[in-house]
């Protein structure tokens, strides 16, 4: 098992930028594939992007390409997500989470963090 805390949310203006963190505990982060995922007000939960084992694979969804990017630390059982140009749309809550599977397989996240709040305003 592996558990997850999300940090580095906040209120930020349309055209700022945000860093989340995602700490890991256990001795085997490498061995999970890492996501980051979002829930906004009123809608279901979506993918974010995503970063395989050891780093060298990454996706986005389309609407985030080109703005964020994700990454990790296996040294430091730590994934990130850096966002750049916010807008408003991005607000939402945002989870990281472990797949034991593919990275782009959504279904097999099974480990959740408690989700940081990013609210971007107009």
């Amino acid at each position: 098992q592996v558990q997850l805390v999300e940090s580095g949310g906040g209120l930020v203006q349309a055209g700022g930028s945000l860093r989340l963190s995602c700490a890991a505990s256990g001795r085997t982060f490498s061995s999970y594939a890492m996501g980051w995922f979002r829930q906004a007000p009123g809608k279901e939960r979506e993918f974010v992007a995503a970063i395989s084992r050891i780093g060298d694979n990454t996706h986005y969804t389309d609407s985030v390409k080109g703005r964020f990017t994700i990454s990790r630390d296996n040294a430091k059982n730590t994934v990130y997500l850096e966002m750049n140009s916010l807008k408003p749309e991005d607000t939402a809550v945002y989870y990281c989470a472990a797949s034991a599977g593919h990275e782009r397989d959504v279904p097999t996240y099974k480990y959740w963090g408690q989700g940081t709040q990013v609210t971007v305003s107009s």
